[in-house]
């Protein structure tokens, strides 16, 4: 634990971590919340004008490398610049990437989301890190709370971010909510500076050999690497810029999904094979590997609420209140607002029961966070019901789902990354984090494929083509959590001594 001073019975460096992941989330949801909503925005509006399939191939893209680039960002905080370096270069690449935002052109755009989805690659996994490293090894649960904590602060930033990024964005100019997401980070990042001391000598340095020589060598080894790996981005982002080169976005994101699968089997065959691991920490990996599985299939649905549920709420919702109109990106701050007010109660729970002996363990979390997503879908799938008979429905509809979708969130994203901390031996765990952003990069990316579906020409000519696609939707994920049930002995011998 470092130092004396405690934030909410926690140690002080976490209320550090609080803040400068609160002020990175208002910075991201503050930008997504307006994302596909200003892409098929016509022109004379300031939009993009692009196709329903286009921009959801675009923000599922998006939201797939926002968590994609988590696993080498892990990786190089590991090896290369140590997590708290990393944490600290990510967020400065970020507020670059929204100012880039902030300017009404294309070109800057997108170039904006290049250094967005960088900037979160470096930041996102290590922040989390730390968090894990501020806790001794013989607190599982004390853990798990201090991760409860750090989720509500992720999630203030959330709810606060829509509400000024939205108003600003459908009420003058989307640009100017990009620019505010960017002030936001700029926050952050010199509240991280200005209080990392409270961290101890958690993240300062990378892993290290115990041989100086042969750690200096690697560090320059990676260091060219990252060199070349930049100059050649940069001259294939600037090609695409001049559009010597072209793109598909439908045709990459469907393709993108094979990938990553791919390259996830292929990583964990190399730690398996090049790492020097105990048995017992092959069976952590192994559960590790499950784990990235069920999270792909809950964040496939969760993040519809950026897309499918944002273009619900813009299209096919009641927002009239007297004579004003509600943003409809305002509805993404209700999700956030139901984190905040349940995670202390899910953090004194997960203490209480531990006290009794009456915790649910990791998969049994996991497979009550996949059924309550699913029946937050089931509300979706009545509501698009009632679309589908011509008439708008009141915001309550989408309320209710959040709500429940919340729930299924406290369930599993918290423990999940406390699982990951826990399961990973210690020298893999910025890169063990990464794979578990990787999950959530899989599921962002078939949340953003999903939502192509959501064709208001297709919707006009067959109205059931909504309440199906909720329908499968729930079916699918209240599935995968009877099949987390089912499959738990087998997750708890796999687990080891951890719960």
């Amino acid at each position: 634990m470092s130092g004396e001073k405690t934030f909410l019975g926690h140690p002080r460096g976490l209320a550090t971590l609080f803040f400068t992941e609160m002020w990175e989330r208002f910075s991201y949801y503050g930008m997504r919340a307006l994302l596909i909503l200003f892409m098929v925005d016509s022109v004379a509006n300031g939009g993009l004008a692009l196709d329903d399939k286009t921009s959801a191939a675009i923000y599922g893209l998006y939201t797939m490398f926002v968590y994609l680039l988590a696993l080498p960002g892990g990786w190089l905080a590991d090896k290369f610049f140590g997590l708290r370096k990393a944490v600290f270069y990510g967020g400065i690449i970020i507020a670059a990437g929204h100012f880039c935002m902030a300017v009404p052109t294309i070109e800057t755009f997108f170039l904006g989301l290049f250094l967005i989805i960088v900037g979160t690659g470096l930041l996102k996994p290590n922040v989390s890190s730390i968090v894990g490293g501020l806790y001794s090894s013989d607190e599982p649960s004390r853990r798990d709370a201090g991760y409860s904590i750090y989720y509500m602060g992720i999630n203030i930033g959330a709810f606060v971010a829509p509400l000024i990024t939205g108003w600003l964005g459908e009420g003058f100019s989307w640009h100017y909510g990009f620019g505010a997401a960017g002030i936001g980070m700029v926050v952050g990042v010199i509240q991280y500076k200005m209080t990392q001391g409270y961290l101890g000598d958690v993240g300062i340095k990378p892993e290290s050999t115990g041989d100086i020589e042969k750690d200096a060598k690697r560090r320059k080894n990676i260091g060219r690497g990252l060199f070349v790996t930049v100059l050649a981005i940069c001259v294939v982002l600037a090609l695409m810029l001049m559009r010597v080169i072209t793109v598909d976005p439908v045709s990459i994101a469907n393709l993108s999904s094979y990938i990553i699968i791919g390259a996830i089997v292929l990583y964990f065959l190399y730690i398996f094979l090049a790492e020097e691991l105990t048995k017992d920490e092959k069976k952590k990996i192994g559960m590790i590997l499950v784990l990235f599985f069920f999270s792909a299939v809950f964040w496939s649905g969760f993040e519809q609420a950026g897309s499918s549920l944002n273009l619900f709420a813009d299209r096919y919702t009641n927002r009239m209140i007297g004579g004003w109109e509600m943003p409809a990106s305002w509805l993404q701050s209700v999700n956030p607002i139901f984190i905040i007010l349940l995670s202390p109660v899910f953090g004194w729970l997960w203490i209480t029961l531990a006290k009794r002996h009456l915790e649910p363990n990791t998969p049994v979390k996991f497979s009550f966070g996949l059924i309550f997503l699913g029946l937050g879908f089931a509300v979706m799938a009545i509501a698009s019901g009632i679309v589908a008979t011509g008439n708008n429905v009141l915001p309550t509809w989408l309320i209710i789902t959040y709500l429940l979708h919340t729930t299924g969130e406290l369930s599993f994203s918290p423990v999940g990354l406390s699982a990951v901390t826990k399961l990973s031996p210690k020298k893999l765990v910025g890169q063990m984090m990464g794979v578990w952003f990787m999950s959530v990069a899989l599921g962002n990316l078939i949340a953003g494929l999903v939502a192509g579906e959501f064709d208001e020409s297709s919707i006009a000519a067959n109205p059931n083509v909504l309440p199906d696609l909720f329908w499968f939707i729930t079916q699918f994920t209240i599935g995968a959590g009877i099949l987390m049930l089912i499959l738990t002995p087998l997750m708890r011998k796999l687990m080891g001594n951890v719960r």
